[in-house]
């Protein structure tokens, strides 16, 4: 609050008397008048004015700080609200070249589309299609054609999926994950719908095309049991149910993934009748402990979000740490199993690779879950990514399987 310059006159008069009693009241004491005329009146007005100046600086101070206060706190409303902040910003803090706008747009799209889970579907129908190969010559342009196009379709769908979880958890996400694109405003829920939308069309009309049923079966059930997980209607929105929402990611990450995939290319790419081989039973076995984990751990970062909008994940009924280790320990067994798998393999070069890179990935992951500090979201948000990288990795030596 500023004070009135009237009220600072009257202040400083008031000093001034004050002064010049005391000077008396001190004279009176020792007998003797002291000097007031000049030398108190220097002294009286150095000392208001030095007061003076003492109080409009801590004033103004004060005012600066509250004005700040409130400027921040009008970005941080904005910013839990959902609302786009380029309206309390300056003009030079936003891209004023198209250039600029377009890496804006392509950087919330890669936000918005959970490039982690793209990668991860990518990786798994190029691992899963290698299984089919029995020779060389398989290598051909058809093969590659035919993994294409089941990528690309995978990769509308995965989007597909990711999106309309986005659209039906933006309260929850503002508090879990604001830096996603609907979350922070960036996008509105018209262009997420169009965007979703799109992207289902266009994965089923492109499995339609193609002609595989292996193909279209995976899309198809992708885009049901998708829908199912996140979507508000009676009887759905299956991610309220932790064990429920487990069972949709181990079906799609799992099963279809790895069932589907193999026999779109060995079915309608190499045309050849469908059989289960070893690799491919090794594939869905340590993926359903992979997909369980994922689904498990993937609340742990979120437990504050689902608390108060009623998610009742494993982590919010059991408690991070105990689900966290659960999770550890689900790999570390599953890695375990992979390496007995690679030992009963009848080529050496299988044997020693699964074997070896198995090891690896385990003690890796041991040590790293020992140095995770639990009570830190980052640290566990980084833990689960390094999860995915896991994930990744296991890709890598599942064709290797023999």
């Amino acid at each position: 609050m500023i004070t009135h310059p009237t009220s600072y006159d009257n202040s400083l008069s008031e000093l001034s008397k004050t002064g010049g009693e005391l000077s008396g009241t001190l004279g009176s004491s020792i007998g003797r008048q002291l000097p007031t005329c000049n030398s108190y009146n220097i002294i009286g007005k150095f000392c208001t004015s030095r007061i003076g100046q003492h109080i409009v600086k801590h004033q103004a101070r004060s005012v600066q700080e509250t004005f700040q206060q409130k400027r921040n706190t009008k970005f941080v409303v904005n910013a839990t609200s959902g609302h786009s902040l380029e309206s309390d910003a300056g003009p030079g803090a936003y891209p004023k070249t198209t250039w600029d706008s377009v890496k804006a747009a392509l950087d919330a799209f890669y936000r918005f589309s959970r490039p982690h889970t793209i990668i991860g579907t990518a990786l798994s129908i190029v691992s899963v299609s290698l299984l089919a190969v029995e020779r060389g010559s398989d290598l051909s342009s058809q093969f590659f054609i035919g993994v294409l196009e089941a990528v690309v379709a995978a990769v509308l769908m995965n989007i597909y999926v990711v999106g309309l979880n986005q659209l039906t958890d933006i309260k929850i996400d503002k508090v879990n994950k604001p830096y996603l694109p609907l979350a922070s405003g960036e996008y509105s829920t018209l262009t997420a719908i169009m965007i979703v939308t799109s992207c289902s069309i266009m994965s089923l009309w492109l499995g339609w095309i193609v002609g595989s049923r292996p193909l279209l079966w995976a899309l198809f059930i992708s885009f049901v049991l998708g829908t199912a997980y996140s979507i508000n209607l009676p009887l759905l929105r299956w991610k309220r149910f932790a064990l429920v929402a487990a069972m949709c990611i181990l079906a799609v990450r799992a099963v279809t993934v790895q069932l589907a995939f193999y026999l779109h290319i060995q079915t309608h790419v190499f045309s050849r009748p469908a059989m289960i081989s070893k690799p491919l039973i090794f594939a869905i076995a340590f993926m359903s402990f992979f997909s369980l984990v994922i689904a498990l751990f993937k609340d742990i970062p979120d437990i504050e979000g689902d608390k108060i909008f009623g998610i009742r994940s494993y982590t919010v009924r059991l408690g991070p740490e105990r689900v966290f280790w659960t999770c550890i320990s689900l790999l570390e067994v599953a890695y375990g199993v992979s390496v007995l798998v690679g030992a009963t393999s009848s080529h050496t070069w299988s044997k020693v690779i699964t074997v070896l890179g198995h090891s690896i990935l385990a003690s890796i992951l041991w040590y790293r879950a020992k140095s995770v500090d639990l009570k830190s979201q980052a640290a566990i948000t980084s833990c689960y990514m390094f999860i995915w990288k896991l994930f990744y990795a296991e890709y890598f030596l599942i064709p290797l399987i023999k």
